[in-house]
């Protein structure tokens, strides 16, 4: 059975630029939107991006994940997430 996962990334600030945090798993497409807008505004955060993947999680098998919107400064190559 295939799902879909939506998720809030927010993105830390480092020396080296930036680096992935801790990651909220979203009940929709519009929630992982606002979540990652109000990751982005954290003063923490250099930046946020909500994405979604898809697949068969008994299978373990899934799709690449779908960037939906960034927010502020995240990295150019998001490729694993």
């Amino acid at each position: 059975m295939s799902v879909t996962y939506y998720v809030a990334l927010p993105f830390v600030r480092t020396e080296d630029g930036s680096a992935a945090g801790q990651a909220l798993e979203c009940q929709s497409e519009s929630q992982a939107l606002s979540r990652a807008g109000a990751m982005a505004r954290d003063a923490a955060n250099a930046g946020a991006v909500a994405f979604k993947r898809s697949g068969d999680p008994a299978l373990g098998d899934f799709s690449d994940a779908i960037v939906i919107k960034t927010f502020g400064e995240v990295p150019d190559k998001l490729d694993e997430l």
